[in-house]
C-alpha cells in the first residue's frame, strides 16, 4: 500500500485537476487552464468532448461541487505505478445555467445531488501523477 506521502500527493493532483476542471466548466472550453498538466492525453479529450457538447448546447456551470476523495487502491509496481481515487462528488451547489438566458437548468429528476466518481490515477514520468481516467456514476448515490 502508498506510504501518507504518496497518498497526499495522489489527492493533491486530483484536487488540483477538479480546481482546473471547474474553471474549464464556467466557459464550456479547456483554453486558459492548466489541465494538461493534471490529465492525460485521453482523458483531457473525453473532457474536451463534453465541453464541446456544453458549447454546442449553450450551458455552464455555476457554483462548484464538495468533494470526499480517498485513495482506494494503489499498485506501486504497475508499469507506470498506478492510483485509485474514490470521490463522493456532492453537486448540489453546482448548477448547469443557459448560456443565452442565464437561467438555471434542472437536473434531471432520477440523477442524486451526490454521486460516486473513480479516477485512475498514474505516475509518469518526471514521477508526477496525472488523472488517465475519470468515470462518473451518477446512479449511484453516496
Amino acid at each position: 500500500m502508498a506510504d501518507a506521502t504518496t497518498r497526499a500527493d495522489v489527492l493533491r493532483v486530483y484536487g488540483l485537476m477538479w480546481a482546473e476542471r471547474v474553471k474549464a466548466y464556467r466557459v464550456a472550453s479547456a483554453d486558459g487552464t492548466d489541465l494538461k498538466r493534471y490529465m492525460t492525453p485521453d482523458a483531457l479529450s473525453a473532457l474536451e468532448a463534453d465541453l464541446a457538447r456544453m458549447d454546442k448546447e449553450r450551458t455552464v456551470m455555476r457554483g462548484a461541487p464538495a468533494h470526499e476523495p480517498s485513495v482506494f487502491a494503489f499498485a506501486a509496481d504497475a508499469q507506470p505505478p498506478t492510483a485509485t481515487v474514490k470521490d463522493c462528488v456532492d453537486g448540489s451547489r453546482w448548477q448547469t445555467l443557459d448560456m443565452t438566458t442565464g437561467w438555471r437548468i434542472p437536473s434531471p429528476p432520477d440523477q442524486p445531488p451526490r454521486y460516486v466518481a473513480t479516477a485512475r490515477m498514474e505516475r509518469g514520468d518526471g514521477e508526477r501523477w496525472t488523472v488517465a481516467e475519470y468515470t462518473v456514476d451518477r446512479t449511484r448515490s453516496c
